[in-house]
């Protein structure tokens, strides 16, 4: 396979994931603002900072001028053009890059995508927002989940299907760590613990579908300790952060065609580390060693195997040439900033 066609289909994977995720994400916040006692809901209401922090967008947003409450920010993240990682322009980039990869995907994952552009780019779109924001999430959701499973069900399981659950993997992964490392700090800072905390992690569970999975493991009351081990160590729960990097790790191995406990590539190499030390952790570790710390630790290591896939697959180093060294250093995150070049040059073209 062509290295470009296996960056676009990364990349398109990545971006479909994300617009769901960033969904998920304003829309339980926005949910969980309902159930909290009323001064803790007008401190969120005035206050999305830790949403922004958490997901790595709170530079950006700052640069933006925008006052940091609930609508500035939800319109930022939603339908802000200029901002690469809104959802309005995942959905442009998904599209690009599906554009890019027309002869490799099937005809059903291009209306899929295409269709879902349009419509979020639509009045449509718009008067669904704001006629009822719940049903808006939800309409995005099922958008990146019929993309999912049409790709699933219409696309040869080869080379180009492991790219795309790979990009797909990372960014669940990455999202799923920055969900619980948000809800952390929000409690942290809240007023009354007791009850908003059951409250916040309760919607940590919703926004990650894992509500009813808690229910049959812990058959429980919502405590922290239990929900930060079902999405962080779980072998079974789709959005837990083990479950992901063990299909990362299995994506990798049927591209390279090596077993486990052996690596041919620094993206082998990390992620095998990675689930190590999930599959040989406790929740009593990560709390000891710092809830937001380990968050960190993991988030540091998604960021490895993604730049070692780009490195690997995408643009692997030129060997006896003085450009090697500049070449290793060449990140994932450098790769997505051309990705959102290009994006913001797409909105352009068509403004």
């Amino acid at each position: 396979m062509l290295s470009r066609v296996a960056e676009s289909l990364y990349w398109m994977s990545r971006y479909v994931e994300r617009a769901e995720n960033l969904a998920r994400i304003v829309d339980v916040n926005s949910q969980a603002m309902l159930d909290l006692p009323y001064d803790d809901s007008q401190k969120l209401e005035s206050d999305w900072s830790p949403i922004l922090v958490s997901l790595g967008e709170d530079e950006a947003y700052a640069a933006s001028g925008r006052d940091i409450g609930r609508m500035s920010v939800t319109n930022f993240l939603l339908f802000e053009r200029e901002h690469p990682n809104s959802i309005v322009s995942c959905f442009s980039a998904a599209r690009e890059n599906a554009r890019t990869a027309r002869p490799d995907i099937s005809g059903e994952m291009w209306e899929q995508i295409n269709r879902s552009y349009l419509w979020f780019t639509s009045e449509g779109a718009d008067a669904v927002f704001q006629r009822n924001h719940y049903e808006f999430f939800q309409q995005i959701k099922e958008v990146s989940q019929l993309f999912q499973g049409i790709t699933d069900s219409s696309m040869t399981h080869g080379e180009g299907w492991e790219f795309i659950q790979l990009g797909k993997f990372i960014e669940r992964a990455d999202k799923t760590s920055r969900v619980l490392d948000e809800k952390y700090h929000i409690v942290r800072r809240a007023d009354d613990k007791g009850q908003v905390e059951t409250l916040q992690w309760s919607a940590v569970l919703r926004s990650c579908s894992a509500r009813q999975a808690y229910q049959r493991a812990y058959v429980a009351a919502v405590k922290p300790e239990l929900v930060t081990e079902l999405l962080l160590l779980s072998a079974t729960v789709p959005r837990s952060v083990r479950y992901c990097v063990e299909e990362i790790d299995r994506s990798l191995r049927v591209i390279s065609g090596v077993k486990r406990g052996h690596f041919t590539n620094p993206a082998e190499k990390f992620t095998g580390q990675l689930l190590s030390e999930l599959c040989f952790s406790e929740i009593e570790d990560i709390y000891a060693h710092g809830l937001h710390d380990a968050i960190d630790h993991i988030q540091l290591q998604l960021n490895d195997i993604g730049e070692a896939i780009f490195r690997t697959y995408i643009d692997p180093p030129l060997v006896g040439e003085a450009i090697v060294a500049s070449s290793i250093n060449q990140t994932g995150a450098s790769q997505e900033q051309r990705q959102q070049n290009g994006t913001q040059k797409q909105w352009q073209s068509q403004s």
